[in-house]
């Protein structure tokens, strides 16, 4: 036999927006003590009445409990729980001060008053028209989100995402997700293909509905793309859809068909590629990235042809006259470079750190400029992008500033029509560029005009899909220069001596850590144990590294570690350096994440309305309870954040080598342990090292670091941008 309770929430002590779980602290009539309530509770607000039933459990360490198995709730009618319940940060611009004015005005019809005369609260000092507004909009959300999210969750969709449908259906939300409950995982972001189909099972929708299992290729697709496949192969595909979906193969098969009648997919054939005539081999895309992958290698083979604005130049001359500007003579592989970025139309410069790739760009640049040309400078991330710019003296922006993005217009404003106002392109880390961010950039290059790549094509392929910078150079149908020799001023640096023997299968010179040399750059601590690496992690950020060598832990240390999870994936160890470095403030709890004020965060999506991307960094500067909001400093730039919205960012002390790319940091620490196997291949662990810019530690065992040199079995993506260029 269940319990009955009815009590006042008096505060939230823990409360998980995506599944709903929630410890409060409850006032019950009759007792003394605060009752602790645990259970799943839709947006809980202080002062808010709940009607409970449950039963009592004791917690070993927390004492008794009332455990939730249902309950309803209702507004407070006491002018205590009023003042508590609209100052809680239910309503957007209704803080406890402005709560306590209309409330002393109001007394116990203040909630009255907001349902059925809300213009009455102009009597209110403080409050106005544009308040008033804000407040009535609020207020009927708050109705409407509850009738949403008690359908929902009875549906088994957690609070949080509740309010994530609400936010982009509105009032429709339910007649939406009765219709068709897929279309969360195409509109939502956070929520998947799994999560709609636990809604659509709940609502009677079969196994074998065409809805389902076309939502399912999709959905297959994109988490296909999402390991850098522009495509994938037909039978493969049925195979793996059948096993996800559960179906058999006819409901598959003929699902495909329909997905490309409606060109929601292309298919290519790709039967004159094999002997074996009994397979069916075609290549299956998404729709945007077939037409993305075949506009990039027709707009590059159309620069090829197209005329040059530039006027012919002696390409000997230029190079005489630029040393004298640079002050240096520059190598044969340099003098090559420079004089096919002089000749040629498209071009790629690819070497890895310390070849002089930073020097051509900035003998290109005097030469063209010279020359009174209009010359663009451009990077996939704003830290490469400002890299580029001390480097050169010259202004480069992000590829999304320079081609102008903007949501409310629509996308990228540069494109054919609109092209950019350039006789000669650079772009840096194109290693980077996936293959949708190729096609808009390449839309926006003017026929005329020079195309210039430069990047270390022995770096880990781009986040996104494709492996666009690896495809150009294999193709043999663009100029290439290969920068292989390290300078002399660079071969002081062991961090940039061992990336070169890394990348050549070599073992790097291993220093050890125990003496007190700072001469070199480039450490390796033995450990095999994961937990004492995470141990030697921990003091290493918070003690030794900064003492030694006067590194910020938070700002200047940066954790790089090939996995997510694990004893030392990127999970656990922030989690131990967020206690470690800036522990026990108040925060907001996101999932198994808690976010604190100075707390070092990452952008985890293109985020275009805020100007910030996957794989920023920064870090927390303020948290505003009052309206529900977190506020980001990127790199000197104020970014707000709702707190809806918090599930686009995760602690950042460490983060995965694939997210590094594009940036540098001037220490960092890489666990290398055996339990990363999986991963640990010499593109890792060479764009790991290569992000130090002046100290490099790695933790772990001399096996796990030679599995990774060895290993230049890179997985394999699914793309035809190659075999389209030749």
């Amino acid at each position: 036999m269940l319990a009955e309770l009815s009590g006042q929430i008096e505060r939230i002590t823990f409360t998980n927006e995506e599944s709903g779980f929630t410890i409060a602290r409850v006032k019950v009539r009759g007792r003394r003590e605060l009752v602790t309530v645990v259970g799943v509770l839709m947006a809980p607000t202080p002062g808010e009445i709940l009607d409970m039933k449950g039963e009592w459990t004791h917690h070993p360490r927390f004492g008794e409990q009332f455990k939730l198995a249902s309950y309803r709730t209702r507004v407070p009618a006491t002018v205590y729980g009023i003042r508590k319940y609209l100052g809680s940060g239910l309503i957007k611009g209704l803080g406890p001060v402005m709560a306590g004015r209309i409330v002393d005005r109001f007394g116990k019809k203040t909630l009255d008053v907001i349902e059925n005369d809300i213009q009455k609260l102009a009597e209110v000092d403080g409050i106005g028209e544009k308040r008033i507004a804000m407040i009535s909009d609020a207020w009927d959300a708050q109705h409407e989100i509850r009738d949403v999210m008690l359908f929902l969750q009875s549906h088994g969709v957690s609070s949080g995402y509740a309010a994530k449908i609400f936010k982009q259906y509105g009032n429709r939300s339910i007649a939406v997700v009765r219709e068709n409950p897929y279309r969360l995982a195409a509109d939502i972001y956070g929520i998947g293909f799994v999560t709609a189909d636990q809604i659509a099972a709940k609502l009677g929708i079969a196994k074998n509905a065409p809805v389902r299992v076309e939502a399912g290729i999709l959905y297959v697709l994109h988490q296909l793309s999402d390991d850098g496949n522009v495509y994938y192969p037909y039978e493969p595909l049925i195979s793996k859809s059948c096993e996800i979906l559960d179906v058999d193969r006819q409901a598959v098969v003929d699902a495909l068909g329909r997905l490309a009648v409606d060109r929601t997919i292309e298919m290519e054939d790709l039967n004159d590629n094999f002997a074996d005539i009994h397979e069916n081999h075609k290549a299956v895309y998404l729709a945007k990235f077939y037409l993305c992958e075949t506009k990039i290698a027709r707009h590059l083979k159309a620069l090829v042809g197209a005329p040059k604005s530039i006027r012919e130049i002696d390409s000997g001359k230029a190079i005489d006259w630029v040393h004298g500007q640079i002050g240096i003579t520059l190598a044969e592989k340099q003098i090559e470079a420079v004089r096919q970025a002089i000749q040629s139309k498209v071009m790629i410069i690819t070497g890895g750190p310390g070849t002089g790739k930073t020097t051509i760009i900035n003998a290109v640049l005097r030469i063209y400029a010279k020359l009174s040309t209009n010359i663009l400078l451009a990077a996939p991330t704003g830290r490469a992008a400002k890299r580029m710019s001390e480097a050169t003296g010259f202004e480069a922006k992000t590829i999304h500033r320079l081609l102008e993005f903007s949501l409310q217009k629509g996308g990228f404003q540069r494109n054919e029509d609109r092209p950019l106002d350039c006789h000669v392109l650079i772009i840096d880390e194109a290693s980077m560029i996936d293959t949708i961010l190729m096609y808009h950039l390449l839309k926006a290059v003017p026929p005329s005009a020079t195309f210039i790549l430069v990047g270390d094509v022995n770096q880990l392929p781009s986040v996104g899909a494709g492996n666009v910078l690896n495809d150009i150079i294999g193709s043999g149908a663009m100029t290439v220069v290969k920068l292989d020799k390290i300078f002399r001023q660079a071969r002081t640096s062991q961090i940039i001596v061992n990336a070169h023997k890394i990348n050549e299968g070599r073992l790097p010179f291993l220093n050890t850590a125990d003496s007190n040399d700072t001469r070199t750059d480039f450490y390796f601590i033995e450990q095999e144990d994961p937990d004492k690496v995470l141990d030697i992690i921990l003091e290493l950020s918070k003690n030794r590294i900064p003492q030694r060598f006067g590194f910020d832990p938070v700002s200047e240390i940066q954790v790089l570690t090939p996995m997510h999870r694990g004893v030392v994936g990127a999970g656990n160890i922030n989690r131990k350096l967020q206690e470690a470095l800036n522990p026990g403030q108040e925060g907001i709890a996101r999932g198994d994440r808690t976010f604190r004020v100075n707390d070092k965060v990452m952008q985890i999506r293109n985020n275009y309305d805020r100007e910030v991307f996957n794989g920023d960094i920064g870090q927390i500067s303020t948290i505003r309870w009052e309206d529900k909001t977190v506020i980001i400093n990127f790199d000197g730039r104020q970014v707000e954040y709702e707190f809806s919205d918090l599930d686009e960012i995760v602690p950042a002390y460490a983060v995965s080598v694939h997210k590094s790319q594009g940036s540098e940091y001037p220490a960092v620490i890489v666990p290398i342990v055996t339990q990363h196997y999986i991963l640990l291949q010499r593109n890792l662990i060479y764009t790991a090292v290569t992000r130090g810019k002046k100290l490099v530690v790695l933790v772990g065992s001399r096996k796990a670091m030679a599995m990774g040199v060895k290993n230049n079995k890179t997985r394999k993506r699914f793309t035809r941008l190659r075999h389209r260029l030749t």
